[in-house]
């Protein structure tokens, strides 16, 4: 399994990967949402503010997921993981972990001092993530489950509490996604 970050000649098998997931595990209404959701944060997110990786064996992309980033009255780097998707032949094999960790250690690498996420506790947390409060970190939007609200920190510090209002990348900025 190779992980590396995501190219643009990637997006077509992303965006059926999410829609293949998804549609398989949700129904194909959720599949469809998700892979435009997919679309919209690879073609309109500033290339400053997203990264990209995905899981590859042989040929074929088997995960992928996102980085985008959050913003702040002050000027912290902070992204959002979302979202990730793994083949639905290839769950259970640990790779969408594997991937998770990938990509915290290339945002590490590139100074991200914050990353949090918006999803399941106990999948999140076997990749370090822990409970954040809004307190601490404000989501962008109002949270229907505030228990899945996550975050670690990507320096020795602890995660400080981020004044003001956060603000997310235009493609996650949508109430349905929260």
């Amino acid at each position: 399994m190779d992980f590396r970050a995501h190219k643009p000649s990637d997006s077509p098998a992303i965006e059926e990967l999410f829609v293949s997931v998804f549609s398989r595990s949700e129904g194909e209404q959720e599949g469809a949402r998700i892979g435009n959701l997919v679309k919209e944060v690879i073609t309109s997110t500033d290339s400053r503010d997203l990264y990209g990786f995905v899981a590859v064996d042989g040929k074929q992309i088997v995960g992928a997921t996102f980085f985008s980033r959050l913003s702040f009255e002050k000027d912290i780097d902070v992204f959002i993981l979302a979202p990730v998707a793994v083949h639905s032949d290839h769950q259970g094999m640990g790779i969408g972990q594997a991937l998770i960790i990938h990509g915290l250690r290339e945002m590490q690498r590139r100074g991200v001092s914050f990353v949090t996420t918006y999803g399941d506790p106990s999948f999140y947390s076997k990749a370090g993530f822990h409970p954040i409060s809004q307190d601490v970190i404000a989501a962008p939007l109002e949270l229907s489950q505030p228990e899945g609200w996550l975050g670690q920190a990507l320096t020795d510090d602890a995660i400080e509490t981020i004044p003001g209002n956060c603000t997310c990348v235009k493609a996650l900025d949508n109430p349905a996604y929260w």
